[in-house]
Parts: C-alpha cells; structure tokens; sequence
C-alpha cells in the first residue's frame, strides 16, 4: 500500500493513491511472493525430473490399460513426496480397446508398402485382411457430400494437409476427417478408411487419434497414413490408373472399465472451500512414451504446486491439481469430474490446464468478467518479463478446462509455442527427448506466478456468462 505523500498537497494525493492502491486485486506482498516463486522456477530441474520420471517409469499409458493403472499410481506417489496436503482418487468409466498389428501396402498399380497405424478404437479387418480401390477425398466435406455409388466397397482416402502455426489453429479443420471419417464412410458403405495423418511433419510416422465411434453401426477399419506415404498416394493417383490397397489390421473392442483422475491438494488457509483448479491429463496414446502429450502438463502444474507448499503459509484458497484421466478419447475424466461435482462448480474461482507440449509460453490469454480484467493486468507485471504477450479473453483454459468453462466456470490460457508440436503428436517419436529443460523451467514460472496469484487474491472472479 502506498504510503500517504507529507506535502501541503498531500492529503489529497494521498488519499487518491491509498484508494488506488487498495483498488487493486492483488497487493504488493501479493506480488513480490509470486516474483520469488516465478524466480525460484527459473532456477529448478524438478519439473524436468518428473517429466523424465513418467516416461521412464512408466510410459506409454493409453486409458484402461496397464500403463495407465501404473501411472495412476505413480501420480498418487509422487503428489506425496512433493509435499500435497491431499492426494486421491475419482474413478471414471472408460471404453477400452487393445491395439493389434495394421499392415498396408499398394498391391497395384505400383506394389509397395505403406507406413500406418490405426486410429484410435479402430475395427479389424476380416481374416486375411481386405483389398480395395482407393478413392480420394480432399477432405472429410467432399466424402461427406459424395454420393455412396463413389465410395461404397472402396476405401475412401482423405487427403487433407495440416497447416503449421505457432497457435497449433491449422489442427482444428484437419482433425475434422480424423473425428468424423470413419463415421462418414462407414455409412456410405466404404471398406475401410485410409487418412493423411493430422500433423505437421513429414516424417515417416504415422500419428494416431480418437475418432467418433458412439452410434456407428458397422465400423470399418481406420489407418492414419505417414505424410510421406500420403504424398506416395497422390502421386500414384494423379498418373490415372487404379490403386489398389491391402490392409490387414487386428484390433479388439474391450469391456469397458475404470481409470481415474488423480488430485492433489494444497489447502487453503483461509478459504479452503474454494479451489483455484490447474491440470493436465495423465493418459496418453501408446505409441510414444506421452512426453510433450502430456507428461510436460503433468510436471509443469505438479512442479507449479510443490513450490507454493514450499511457501511460509499456504495461499488463501485451496489449490487443486487434477491429472485427468482418459482425455485423449474424448475428455472422459473431465466430464465425469464435472458432473459428479455440480454442486460444487460455484466454489472453484477459474480453471486452467497444460496441455500443448513444452514450447516456450508466449501468450496469456482469459476468459474473465470485463470488471475483472485488471487482475490479469496484474499478472502480466510479472508474466512480461518471461517473454510472454497478453493475449484475448476468449481462452477454454485448455481442452479439459473447457468442460468447466462451458459451465460459467472462468480461466486463464498459458499458451505454448506450438509450432513444432504437431509434427511428434500422437506419434512413437513423443518421446523425452523432445522436451527442452529451459523452456519447461519458463513454463513452470509463468504457471506459478498465475496459479500463486489466482488462489491468493482477495476478491473472487464472479462467473462468465455462456454461449448456451
């Protein structure tokens, strides 16, 4: 608080910066404890041990499978020893799925093999596997909009390129023939799908994904391609001859099944009803060992919470790590979280989540009443000085975090740099080595700053009205 000004003047300047200071959300000492945490951040390893710790220990850890039992477990031990208050369990339901061997190659007109891997939940082929003419699509749209005389006893082939961008926004209209291919060709009767992997590279991987399954009658096996064996596609289409593909993939519908969201607590000291929420999810797909997708989230927001309970006292209000479970097959964990926790929803002050690799933060973005902006001007005292922009104030908070947002719960957005990160997504090549140290010891300062902040303030973030 600013000290009154002892000049003839004074007493009126005094009084107009005493009143403006106390205006303010969040007070100096508020600030200065979050400018120490943000600088012991910069100086720490620790998020990059746990990161290593995850992937080593446990891996790749696919929702409903032994990876993710292991990693539940992993998760509940290490919130204990880095000091949590409370650390539990929530079960959820998942639908469970065993990946099995997928084979492609052309058998003519130019015989060779191709590189693929099944999407997520993807169905068999018939014993011995299948053979069909391809057909190609420029994107799910135009298989959409094709009559089913085109498509039927054929495999339709979507052909839509991703573009690359520091905000990861060329994702949002390719993934749109990963999550609603199958669906489409299954009902124009196709043999099976074959789609240009959603991703940025052009390595010879292919990367993976959940597609929309609930509802589909009669699923047909669904490969995602290399980019480099999609461009070996159409090359052979555009010499006007026939190709024809042979797929044999073996995967298998499982019963459904438990897995959990692991929290962890620090308790508020004064309001501990009240629940500042920062997450990642703790799933990832089996191919790679889930470093950038999400073991980077996992260490960045549980590093984020061992140093605030390193702190002389605990904040104000409770804050809450949730490690969501299931999220790469359709927000499974936070969805059940939110409805299990209706009641509830009005005692959390925001949500945020980390999920976007490991690239450096360059953006802060929220999602606040307009009479609340200045607690982000705040924020940015100390964010600025890491590098990072503010941004706007439509954030989801991240992909998990959006399930609350669509509830009037407010967020704030830390957002990566992403411009790298869709050419290892959902690919055996997410793997430790991927993840800089540096930029994860920039992460973590910018999330403790934000997280210290939003669970120490005063005054609460009201709600955000909906879309709905």
């Amino acid at each position: 608080m600013l000290k009154p000004l002892l000049t003839l003047t004074g007493g009126l300047i005094a009084t107009l910066a005493v009143t403006a200071a106390q205006a303010k959300p969040l007070s100096q000492e508020d600030l200065s404890v979050a400018e120490v945490l943000r600088d012991r951040a910069l100086e720490s390893s620790d998020a990059y041990s746990i990161v290593e710790s995850l992937t080593v220990e446990v891996g790749p850890r696919r929702a409903g499978t032994e990876g993710d039992r292991r990693a539940v477990a992993w998760a509940q031990e290490k919130m204990k020893k880095l000091g949590f208050d409370r650390v539990y369990t929530e079960q959820i339901d998942v639908q469970r799925w065993h990946r099995g061997h997928a084979h492609a190659e052309v058998t003519a007109p130019f015989p060779q093999p191709l590189v693929v891997t099944s999407l997520g939940y993807s169905a068999p082929t018939p014993e011995g596997g299948l053979t069909a003419e391809i057909v190609e699509f420029s994107d799910v749209e135009a298989l959409i909009e094709a009559p089913a005389k085109k498509v039927k006893g054929k495999i339709a082939f979507i052909n839509k390129r991703m573009e690359r961008a520091r905000t990861g926004e060329g994702y949002g209209p390719a993934v749109q023939g990963r999550s609603r291919g199958m669906r489409a060709a299954a009902e124009k009767g196709a043999a099976a799908l074959l789609l240009r992997s959603v991703g940025t590279d052009s390595d010879r991987f292919a990367h993976t994904g959940m597609m929309s399954i609930d509802g589909v009658e009669n699923p047909v096996p669904a490969l995602a391609l290399s980019a480099p064996d999609a461009n070996l596609l159409e090359a052979m289409l555009e010499r006007g001859k026939p190709v024809e593909v042979k797929l044999d993939v073996h995967n298998e519908r499982l019963a459904d099944g438990p897995s959990f969201n692991v929290i962890g607590e620090i308790t508020g000291r004064e309001k501990p009803e009240e629940a500042m929420i920062i997450g990642a999810h703790l799933d990832s797909w089996d191919e790679g060992t889930g470093a950038l997708d999400d073991g980077a989230g996992v260490a960045i927001v549980m590093e984020t919470a061992r140093l605030i309970a390193e702190l002389p006292q605990r904040p104000r209000r409770t804050l809450r790590v949730i490690l969501y479970g299931a999220e790469e097959i359709g927000l499974v964990g936070a969805r059940q979280y939110v409805d299990a926790h209706r009641g509830e929803l009005d005692n959390i002050i925001a949500v945020s989540e980390s999920d976007f690799g490991a690239g450096k933060i360059w953006r802060f973005d929220t999602r606040l009443p307009e009479n609340k902006f200045d607690i982000a001007d705040q924020m940015m005292q100390l964010l600025a000085p890491l590098g990072i922009e503010r941004g706007n104030n439509q954030s989801s908070g991240g992909p998990d975090s959006s399930v609350f947002v669509a509830q009037g719960v407010p967020a704030f957005g830390l957002y990566q740099d992403g411009t790298d990160y869709f050419d290892y997504h959902h690919t055996p090549n997410d793997t430790l080595d991927k993840v800089d140290p540096d930029n994860l010891k920039q992460n973590v300062a910018a999330w403790v700053v934000m997280s210290f902040l939003a669970a120490e303030m005063k005054e609460d973030l009201g709600r955000v009205p909906t879309e709905n």
